[in-house]
């Protein structure tokens, strides 16, 4: 069965975005106690590339299904979880990179370079890093993992942030009834 993207992100409607991110059916990792630990020999690029035994790795399904397996531990390691094994990856940056944004209603929503989409709010925070020269903001995705937001994600937040007055309120911008920083 082919894999159909989500549409265009600006044409969906807020309870349009929350449907296709219910739909969404992850493992249930968090239940699950592997008794083998081990190494991926896999690795997140900053970009967003996943990397097998230095190789990238070119199907795109393949990546998603990884991805629904990601986790990251207190520590800030990040796993590949199955019912067996957790295996360690390493991600320079962060697990995911956000690569559009749009408004939907007083909701900020995300879509990943993994076609997931994200819905900002108390449940995944938006969080600023980086300095003032060089911010970067993450939005948390789950079990942990982050999603950095890549250029042009981040200017279209910025021209929301700019449309709804965040120079006036220290540059930060809500979504579901949270406030975030744009700004480190």
């Amino acid at each position: 069965m082919p894999y159909e993207p989500p549409p265009y992100l600006a044409s969906l409607t807020l309870a349009e975005i929350a449907g296709l991110v219910a739909e969404r059916k992850l493992p249930p990792v968090e239940g699950w106690a592997p008794q083998k630990i081990g190494d991926s020999f896999m690795r997140i690029a900053a970009d967003g590339t996943w990397y097998h035994e230095g190789g990238p790795i070119r199907r795109e399904a393949m990546v998603r299904a990884f991805a629904g397996l990601l986790t990251r531990d207190e520590a800030g390691q990040h796993w590949l979880v199955t019912p067996f094994e957790k295996l360690s990856i390493e991600v320079d940056d962060a697990a995911f990179v956000a690569t559009d944004c749009a408004r939907a209603d007083d909701a900020l929503a995300f879509r990943l370079n993994t076609d997931d989409l994200v819905i900002a709010g108390p449940e995944h925070p938006l969080r600023a890093a980086g300095d003032a020269d060089n911010p970067a903001v993450y939005l948390h995705v789950r079990r942990g993992c982050e999603a950095r937001l890549n250029r042009s994600t981040w200017t279209q937040l910025v021209d929301l942030a700019l449309a709804e007055g965040a120079e006036n309120n220290g540059w930060r911008i809500a979504s579901q009834g949270a406030e975030f920083a744009l700004l480190p």
